[in-house]
């Protein structure tokens, strides 16, 4: 493997690209993010890759949100009929898995760290938004875990710019690897090469 994907197996994990979640006013243009995820997941299911696509919804009744009080509240989202419905950009494949999560982490409370290590997985790429939260807080989890973890810059954003920034220039340095879209989808053809 190259030094963008140092792990054996790799997966790419993209966070919360469905409807509701990409409508938010977004710090890049959702298209972008979109489109970049798009490649990505073309790129891991070419080389017969796991794409794991997560998607964070309720129940009906809220009784699964956190309600702790902060002292900066998310932004007022109603969620709709099509809230949680994924963005058809990223496409589907068989080596697609689909993951709902009841919060920011995506391990917390769902079947991904089991699903990963079935697959022999030992590195994740991330995607997706928003960088701060959900896959911010997905990665502490997942180095805590010990996987290898690549975050793929141009394919992630944030509702806040200054927070988006520090994940990719303080953060993520620390706990994997930063690249870009073209240099993953590089790679991963390289893979499927061999």
């Amino acid at each position: 493997m190259t030094h963008h994907l140092p792990g054996i197996r790799p997966a790419l994990v993209l966070i919360d690209l469905q409807q509701g979640i990409a409508a938010l006013p977004l710090v890049h243009p959702a298209a972008d993010v979109l489109a970049a995820a798009a490649r990505l997941a073309q790129a891991f299911r070419d080389a017969a890759a796991p794409v794991v696509r997560v998607r964070v919804a309720f129940s009906p009744d809220g009784g699964d949100a956190l309600t702790a009080p902060v002292d900066a509240p998310p932004p007022a989202v109603a969620p709709g009929p099509g809230f949680a419905t994924l963005c058809e950009e990223i496409g589907d494949g068989p080596t697609d898995l689909h993951l709902t999560k009841r919060g920011w982490d995506a391990f917390h409370g769902t079947e991904l760290d089991l699903q990963l290590r079935r697959r022999g997985i030992d590195t994740i790429v991330y995607a997706g938004i928003s960088t701060s939260v959900g896959i911010e807080s997905t990665a502490r989890h997942g180095r805590e875990l010990g996987y290898g973890q690549v975050f793929v810059r141009d394919a992630m954003t944030d509702l806040v710019a200054s927070a988006h920034d520090n994940s990719l220039s303080t953060i993520f340095p620390r706990i994997g690897r930063v690249t870009t879209t073209d240099a993953i989808v590089r790679d991963r053809a390289s893979v499927a090469a061999h």
